[in-house]
């Protein structure tokens, strides 16, 4: 089925040939794009850290492919279904249940469920614990969503599946980048008149190594639901449909860039162009506000400009509010989110590619105000590989509506930034909770035999932006109205509805486990590595450099910088033949610096509070086995309950002091040592909870569906 946004009424070949053409060239120039030099609008994250970039799959390809796909599938079907049914027989006759139903609640904190059990607060869990199981769930090192969903995914410590942080540096130029997929850009390239257009295919490679435990059970013939589970991106290839989720970018190829629309005079970056959101200028005109939506680089331009598309907001006589975007009409409420709006941006002759945000029109007069979501994938016409099947997206969007792809949904940093308060930042978290409950519950409709996993975000976004409400002592507390008290707690509450309305779908025949990936602790303090590193002299800038232009490492003196710390718990060795201006030579010298480091940084303490900072420095041999092991930090910095790395030390900066007060509304994190932080299960299942670890579930869902544990698995099975 074409997409008459892509090829319209056309006709004949040669403008079909031209429309395969544009789809291809998007694809590949939009790759090459992101591979440039990063500037500021490259380095954005919602959470922290850079942008994936974004891979622009031009729509008439992907409908093509998707079409091609079915047809084969359609064909093949008989073979294929004979062929797994064979191949399912063993694995149902060793089954103990036909169904396992995971459930992720990413960062639910052992102590507070525990309090709220004892308080009556959590029914459903407290049935799992009273008739099945319930016990704390070790997590990575370190304990960071990205390492232990992946350690959930392939049962092996990081070692092995090779996802050691959310960001690391490329030792090349030493610049911060994602740490879980790369980006190639074509080799070759083509350019006419205006426009470059590639010869060559790009590329998505996923760094997450080891194999998928939904990949094992697909070629034992079990077909797997997979949703929303922290990288999976690029989506797996297996038995099973899934829907991507952490690293999947916006449409311009960052982790959340949102835009605020007022009257100032000060456009630009929210705030110095590191991270989150944009300000944008918007011009009156009696009753209406004109102004321009910022989509994805042309990258099918010699000068790759952004794509901009118009709208304007009219504030009517019967004083309703209307945004015309696009040849759409949109009613705005004061104060509360749009729909989500479709919008599509013109990159060339008849090819346009397809978003979706969402509006919150905070007031009109006197001055205008307006935030912006991340301009997102459009689920139902994505212009990249965002599901497995590519038309999964498709199927949930026209099943349940429009819904979030970025993986990093929750604007975090728009509230950080004061663009939208705590209420507004609760509904838009609840909305896109409330949308993958509903592909949950479509799941186990249609799911009978097999496995079906879901991962919700809820938990750990409220928690980091929500803890300085229980905590009195908080820095990002003091001198202001504690106006949250109990957001935490119904949080909490609102999990254990979702837990209840799927165990309404099961029956005896179906395992539940509930569990969370890590705990949660308070964040008071920022602990600036880099910045202790300059002081203890192992870490060295340049005689001109400036203090404010300390950005990503661009002022190191690298030719007497024995070790820089980049990421939220790594530090790594200037080693002569890995990084590209290496003076720390392998073997002894390295080893003893690593040694003379981890001594010093363990134990570490904030002079001003008088309490240990860094419970432990860790050496990577200590933390990890496997092939990937050299890819880790050379240290792994646990640090102690109310520390992390500072905001500014995760991207390479150097900072002033090496300890400060956290002020920011991300006032609770789990970016601590592991011992201090594990995570929770429960199941309707007896387990065995002795020193259970997220490790486990991946043979203990293996076992329970009759299918043997691969060799490669760190984990063991908890029956």
């Amino acid at each position: 089925m074409a997409d008459s946004s892509v090829t319209g009424q056309r006709s004949g070949s040669q403008l079909k040939n031209c429309a395969i053409l544009w789809g291809f060239a998007l694809v590949a120039a939009v790759y090459a794009a992101r591979r440039e030099v990063p500037t500021a609008s490259d380095i954005q994250l919602a959470y922290i850290g850079p942008g994936a970039g974004i891979a622009l799959f031009g729509s008439f390809v992907a409908v093509l492919s998707a079409t091609l796909t079915a047809i084969f599938a359609i064909l093949t079907w008989p073979i294929r279904r004979l062929w797994r049914a064979l191949r399912g027989r063993k694995a149902a006759a060793n089954a103990l249940v036909k169904r396992v139903v995971i459930v992720g609640l990413d960062g639910l904190e052992p102590a507070l469920t525990r309090q709220y059990l004892d308080e009556g607060l959590l029914p459903n869990l407290a049935k799992l614990k009273a008739n099945g199981t319930y016990t704390e769930l070790a997590t990575t090192c370190p304990p960071l969503s990205p390492v232990a969903w992946s350690s959930f995914t392939t049962g092996t410590n990081p070692g092995k599946h090779n996802i050691f942080d959310f960001i690391d540096r490329n030792p090349t130029d030493y610049r911060p980048r994602i740490s879980s997929v790369r980006i190639e850009q074509p080799r070759r390239s083509v350019r006419i008149g205006r426009y470059v257009i590639p010869l060559s295919r790009p590329t998505i490679t996923p760094l997450r190594k080891s194999k998928p435990f939904w990949n094992v059970l697909g070629e034992a013939g079990i077909f797997s639901a997979v949703l929303r589970v922290p990288i999976s991106f690029p989506p797996d290839e297996f038995y099973g449909v899934q829907l991507s989720a952490m690293c999947v970018p916006d449409l311009r190829g960052t982790q959340g860039m949102f835009a605020y629309y007022t009257e100032s005079d000060e456009p630009g970056a929210i705030p110095d162009g590191d991270i989150g959101g944009e300000r944008h200028r918007v011009t009156r005109e009696g009753n209406q506000i004109r102004g321009e939506l910022v989509g994805p680089t042309n990258a099918l331009r010699k000068d790759r400009p952004e794509i901009r598309v118009p709208f304007s907001v009219t504030h009517s006589v019967k004083d309703k509010v209307v945004l015309r975007i696009g040849g759409q009409k949109i009613p705005l409420p004061l104060r509360a989110y749009s729909e989500w709006v479709r919008v599509r941006f013109p990159a060339a002759a008849g090819l346009k590619i397809n978003g979706v945000c969402r509006f919150l029109l905070k007031r009109f007069d006197p001055s205008f105000e307006m935030y912006c979501t991340p301009v997102q994938i459009d689920p139902d016409k994505p212009v990249m590989p965002i599901s497995q099947p590519r038309t999964y997206s498709t199927y949930l969007a026209k099943l349940l509506g429009t819904y979030a792809t970025l993986g990093l949904a929750e604007d975090t940093w728009s509230l950080s930034e004061k663009v939208i308060d705590e209420d507004a930042f609760l509904v838009q978290a609840y909305n896109i909770h409330e949308e993958r409950q509903r592909m949950l519950l479509d799941a186990l409709q249609r799911v009978k035999r097999g496995m079906v996993t879901c991962v919700f975000d809820a938990p750990d976004r409220i928690q980091h932006m929500f803890w300085r409400f229980i905590d009195r002592d908080h820095p990002a507390l003091q001198n202001q109205p504690n106006s949250h008290p109990n957001a935490i707690r119904d949080m909490y509450c609102r999990m254990d509805a979702t837990v209840g309305a799927v165990m309404d779908q099961l029956n005896d025949d179906t395992a539940l486990i509930v569990l969370s990936d890590h705990g949660f602790k308070p964040f008071r303090r920022n602990v600036d590595l880099n910045a202790w590193l300059l002081a203890n002299g192992y870490f060295k800038l340049r005689d001109d450099a400036v203090e404010s232009d300390r950005q990503y490492l661009a002022d190191v003196d690298w030719s007497r910088t024995k070790a820089y710390a980049i990421g939220l718990a790594g530090i790594y060795i200037n080693r002569q033949g890995r990084e590209a201006a290496g003076i720390v030579v392998d073997g002894s010298e390295a080893d003893g610096l690593i040694a003379e480091l981890t001594e010093k940084l363990t134990g570490l303490q904030d002079p001003e509070t008088e309490e240990t900072a860094i419970r432990e420095a860790i050496p990577r041999h200590k933390a990890y086995s496997g092939p990937y092991v050299d890819a880790a930090p050379d240290i792994i910095i646990g640090y102690d309950v109310g520390y992390r790395v500072a905001w500014d030390a995760a991207v390479g900066k150097c900072g002033a002091t090496v300890f400060s007060p956290n002020t920011n509304a991300w006032s609770g994190d789990h970016c601590v040592h592991p011992d201090v932080v594990p995570g929770v299960i429960f199941s309707n299942r007896q387990l065995n909870g002795d020193g259970a670890s997220i490790m486990d579930l991946a043979p203990t869902t293996l076992e329970l569906l009759g299918v043997a544990k691969p060799a490669y698995m760190d984990g063991k099975s908890l029956l």
